[in-house]
């Protein structure tokens, strides 16, 4: 399960918005909402994401166990 709110962060904190870090991976902002909805990031996009806002423990935002 992605932990939606440290992605989030993790966008404003790099300076972004939704629209513009979906775009920089390759994805509508529809998609995006989409896969921030459902929680679900193909492994391309995790991917994708961790490069373009330097992630440095990736686990922690799209492995996360339980989401409070």
């Amino acid at each position: 399960m992605v932990d939606v709110n440290a992605l989030k962060a993790a966008v404003v904190a790099k300076g972004l918005t939704y629209t513009e870090a979906a775009e920089a991976i390759g994805m509508t902002r529809k998609t995006w909402y989409d896969r921030i909805n459902s929680k679900k990031f193909s492994s391309d996009e995790m991917y994708r994401l961790i490069k373009l806002l330097n992630i440095a423990d990736p686990s922690a935002i799209f492995f996360a166990d339980e989401v409070t």
